[in-house]
């Protein structure tokens, strides 16, 4: 099967830029999920083993769930050295942006990753790829940055090399960028990938027990309030919400990654195309995060578009809105009652 992803020309440009590059970069977006996590840490490990020292920048805290990844320990939080970043940003000859089409998406480091001289390569699967590069590799279509991760350490030919630690962490960024292989994750090159993987000793169960597995006592309560006590269904519409309060999150001693597939959970309920996940920011006044997921053609992307600027997916998407709760959940009704493909 064919994986290969880069011309023959592309393919020659990004081994040259590995290889005259002494100060290289990794970065992905801010609040970073299992994809982010896993493309850094991958990637990182394939120019381990080309020599290379790279740096892994995230933006801020990613979930717990994730810190079991092989790796992980290296991984530098913007959030706590802004100013050790930003110098290395400035002395960078090489930055990969890893899983984000904007720079805006890494919040406060924005401005600087947009300045540093740095020649830039993005390797990302989401629409509309805005940022200022040397080799763009954008493929919306792609289940996830990690399935992009492997394509090309394959078509460098570093797939025989590849190490343990590099395998997992691409393994469960595309397993959660998935929900689990169970949407946008119908292509073969997606179990091709899998299956070269797994000659690599990674346990797919254990990987799976580690992300889904591994949550608090704090957590499970708060799924169960959240089914009894907050989801809204609109039978009418196919649809439902939740809301979740800073108030609701401090019941419940929320920590980065307790909401983590929540929104996916509505979606159970026979006949339903959408749902949608509401929660206030735990430091910020008037901001709301918003998560939708949905099945089938519904296409909660354009949805996220048109009213709650943001973006993503055909089954998955996010955006923010700065109002307050009341506010944002009369908005996602509207959205609800409204939308039309």
């Amino acid at each position: 099967m064919n994986i290969n992803l880069l011309t023959a020309d592309e393919v020659s440009l990004l081994r040259g830029l590995i290889d005259t590059s002494r100060n290289i970069v990794l970065c992905c977006h801010r609040s970073p999920d299992g994809d982010a996590v896993g493309s850094v840490l991958g990637w990182a490990e394939y120019l381990r083993a080309c020599g290379k020292v790279p740096l892994m920048v995230v933006p801020d805290a990613y979930p717990d769930f994730l810190q079991w990844l092989p790796g992980t320990e290296r991984m530098m939080r913007y959030d706590r050295h802004q100013q050790f970043v930003n110098d290395a940003l400035a002395k960078a000859d090489l930055i990969f942006c890893l899983d984000f089409n904007t720079a805006s998406r890494t919040d406060d480091m924005a401005s600087y990753l947009e300045a540093s001289p740095a020649k830039k390569v993005l390797i990302d699967h989401h629409l509309g790829p805005g940022i200022n590069t040397t080799l763009c590799i954008s493929h919306p279509e792609a289940c996830s940055t990690c399935e992009l991760v492997f394509r090309l350490i394959w078509q460098l030919e570093g797939f025989d090399a590849m190490s343990y630690k590099c395998a997992v962490p691409i393994y469960c960024g595309m397993m959660t960028d998935t929900g689990g292989f169970t949407y946008n994750s119908n292509r073969p090159e997606i179990f091709f990938i899998i299956s070269q993987l797994l000659t690599k000793n990674i346990n797919k169960d254990k990987i799976y027990r580690n992300v889904y597995n591994n949550y608090s006592i704090n957590r499970m309560r708060l799924i169960g309030y959240v089914l009894y006590n907050k989801l809204t269904v609109i039978d009418e519409r196919s649809a439902s919400y939740f809301v979740l309060s800073r108030e609701d999150l401090k019941r419940f001693h929320y920590i980065k990654g307790d909401a983590e597939g929540l929104v996916n959970m509505p979606l159970q309920i026979k006949g339903s195309k959408l749902s949608i996940s509401l929660r206030q920011d735990t430091e910020k006044d008037n901001l709301v995060w918003l998560s939708l997921r949905s099945v089938d053609d519904f296409p909660c992307n354009l949805m996220a578009e048109r009213y709650f600027n943001g973006g993503g997916h055909l089954n998955a998407a996010g955006g923010r809105l700065e109002c307050s709760m009341e506010e944002a959940e009369q908005r996602v009704r509207q959205a609800i009652m409204e939308f039309q493909p």
